[in-house]
């Protein structure tokens, strides 16, 4: 196998909500970002991203993300911004706006639960669904790093995506793939293609961002 592509991906969480606050299921709904309770968080995301020069931007469309990104001020004009849907949250359907107490006798939120969110939601998605989107725009970034030459890749998205690019890439358990608002994963990656195969990726470092002492 060959690796055609050798690209670093950034992939940070939106910064704090209301509904984080509250602890609903916010899903595709689009909240906004809480001030001043998000503040701090996106004062240290920045200072941690300061100085680092991205390629290409890809954002989820929802505004918490957009505003999030406004915030890192790692967009600038030379550089190109893709709004990107794929990067959306899990559709948690029926489950958005909603609390754990609400839900938590309910038969198919057990075994939702119990699935380790493998079973679709009723009116949302599976995990298999969001990996499918996330698998479609991964192998959209390798064609668009092979056109336009990009090797350093930010993505503004939400704590489900990074959690699935997590299991994909780090091999870690669904309930060690967490992380909090404002902070997020780094990783090395090689696309590698061979004979007549569209590709995959493969990871060859991963670490937290901003950077944990134990890793500086």
């Amino acid at each position: 196998m060959a690796a055609d592509l050798n690209v670093e991906l950034v992939a940070v969480r939106h910064g704090i909500t209301a509904w984080n606050v509250e602890r609903r299921y916010q899903g595709q709904r689009d909240i906004p970002l809480l001030f001043p309770n998000a503040e701090n968080g996106l004062l240290t995301l920045r200072e941690a991203l300061a100085g680092e020069c991205f390629d290409v931007i890809y954002s989820s469309d929802l505004k918490r993300c957009q505003q999030t990104l406004a915030w890192t001020q790692a967009a600038r004009p030379d550089i190109p911004v893709h709004l990107e849907p794929r990067l959306r949250e899990l559709d948690f359907g029926d489950y958005e706006g909603k609390v754990y107490d609400e839900l938590k006798t309910l038969p198919l939120y057990r075994a939702w639960v119990d699935s380790v969110g493998e079973l679709q939601i009723p009116g949302g998605e599976s995990a298999a669904q969001l990996r499918e989107r996330l698998e479609a725009w991964l192998l959209d970034v390798a064609y668009e790093a092979r056109q336009g030459g990009y090797q350093k890749v930010l993505a503004v998205t939400h704590g489900g995506v990074i959690r699935e690019l997590r299991r994909r890439f780090e091999t870690i358990d669904f309930w060690d793939g967490t992380v909090q608002q404002a902070q997020g994963r780094r990783w090395k990656l090689a696309y590698q293609t061979g004979g007549h195969s569209k590709g995959e990726w493969q990871c060859n470092y991963s670490s937290a961002v901003p950077a944990q002492v134990s890793e500086m």
